[in-house]
């Protein structure tokens, strides 16, 4: 055991094993040790696309979609009530992934005017959209309720006004959600937990009924329930239960005043980056969750409202994986109490530029040779990219084959949410394009930039872009 590992990282009989859960459904090895995923081989996708490439499994993204829509109604529908998925866009989203979440029956989540316009260009029904964000625009707001949006969520008071005034001008009435805090702290990173009251996220359980009150004032506002969602990445369901209880006890307070048809308890439901990750099955998150809302209403006497969800990660986060080019490799010893141990740093041609997640909150990962298999012992590595930062870490802590070169592929598995959505220009590098792959077949879903197109942003260039 390496020193420098971590104590949960176990060093592996087998460095090319692919550990179940954390890659997409279709990946394998073929008889060569080459990775596969969605019927093509890594290195066809490469000699296609180049490298960094994202690749998703589109079937895995369209079954985890069908599979989670089924679980809440089952889960529902046990209590005789009813449950709606929004796939949140946040995620990643593209017109021909929202058009894969609607033929699978969900609706979408937004919480910007591209993911909005996105959303509309890919042929979503309006109505099957939701809106989410704690400062959006006057013009963000005219154009959903213009579109005859589905619902949008209320963040702050301000915005009560601005969608009453836009919406009477507009000659309609808007449906909307009041965003709570329960106070429940998901089990989660600070950064990632939006329940706590400290934070900029919608109103604290007192502040709502003024809320609530104000909106069944207006007439061009309709209000249709309460949203609630305690962070991300969770792996149970107590958070979900306790926060359930506690706007339970709000929604019965406000059913004195009239309908509260709805309740819309967010997402956040984690998957596994690494081997020791153990994320619940989508089926005992749904009875879980549900039941504990069924369970309350009884103990309140009351009607369960219609439920709603919005997870996105647990949907596409691990069909997504990333393909790299190794460029450098180079060991490096570190003091230790013991003495000195060896990491191995392998430089990839991308990093926090495609993936800011581990710099951002030291997201873990795992990562495998994908171009070849390897009889050499494992060697404890560090994936760093290519960028200006000693912070740019792909894969903090990993173990791979000691005799890892350049010019061998990386794959780095789970890339499929909240890489490509959160990429960036960084050190004026061009974001990669996105793949799908499905029966052996690859087209291309996100296009990859050029360095031209980053140079046409530049308002100093006064020549041709030829390079």
């Amino acid at each position: 055991m390496n020193p420098l590992a971590p104590a949960w990282l176990t060093e592996p009989d087998d460095a090319n094993d692919l550990a179940p859960l954390v890659w997409p459904d279709s990946i394998k090895r073929t008889k060569k040790g080459e990775l596969s995923v969605g019927g093509m081989k890594a290195s066809k996708i490469v000699e296609a696309f180049g490298t960094p490439i994202m690749v998703l499994d589109e079937q895995h993204v369209r079954e985890r979609a069908e599979r989670t829509r089924r679980a809440f109604e089952a889960a529902a529908a046990r209590h005789d009530g009813s449950a709606r998925v929004y796939y949140a866009g946040k995620a990643f989203l593209t017109t021909e992934i929202a058009r894969w979440m609607i033929q699978a029956g969900l609706n979408v989540d937004v919480c910007s005017r591209g993911e909005l316009e996105t959303a509309l260009a890919a042929g979503v029904p309006a109505d099957r959209i939701g809106f989410h964000g704690n400062n959006k625009s006057v013009s963000e707001l005219e154009r959903a309720i213009d579109v005859g949006l589905g619902t949008i969520v209320v963040d702050s008071p301000i915005e009560i006004e601005r969608i009453s005034a836009i919406a009477e001008r507009l000659g309609t009435s808007q449906r909307v959600l009041v965003r709570v805090r329960s106070g429940v702290h998901a089990d989660t990173h600070d950064f990632l937990a939006t329940a706590h009251e400290d934070q900029k996220f919608g109103f604290s359980l007192e502040e709502a009924e003024s809320a609530v009150a104000r909106i069944r004032e207006l007439p061009s506002v309709e209000f249709v329930g309460l949203h609630c969602h305690i962070g991300s990445q969770i792996f149970g369901v107590s958070g979900f239960r306790e926060s359930a209880s506690r706007v339970l006890e709000l929604h019965e307070r406000l059913l004195e005043g009239g309908p509260v048809p709805l309740m819309n308890l967010g997402g956040g439901f984690g998957i596994a980056y690494t081997r020791v990750d153990t994320p619940a099955e989508i089926e005992d998150l749904a009875d879980g969750i549900v039941d504990a809302v069924a369970n309350e209403c009884a103990a309140r006497g009351i009607e369960m409202p219609a439920l709603a969800f919005e997870p996105g990660r647990s949907i596409i986060g691990s069909a997504g994986i990333t393909l790299y080019e190794v460029g450098t490799t180079k060991p490096v010893t570190v003091e230790t109490d013991d003495g000195s141990a060896d990491r191995l740093y392998v430089a990839v041609d991308g990093g926090m530029s495609d993936n800011v997640r581990p710099a951002l909150y030291g997201a873990q990962y795992s990562a495998r040779i994908a171009s070849r298999a390897s009889d050499a012992a494992p060697a404890l590595a560090r994936v760093v990219g290519m960028h200006c930062e000693s912070g740019d870490i792909v894969v903090d802590n990993e173990y791979l084959p000691g005799d890892i070169v350049p010019g061998d592929l990386v794959a780095v598995a789970s890339t499929g949410a909240y890489s490509a959505a959160m990429a960036s220009n960084y050190n004026h590098v061009p974001r990669p394009a996105v793949i799908a792959v499905r029966d052996g077949e690859a087209r291309v879903i996100l296009r990859g930039e050029t360095i031209n197109d980053l140079l046409a942003r530049d308002t100093g260039i006064t020549e041709g872009l030829d390079r």
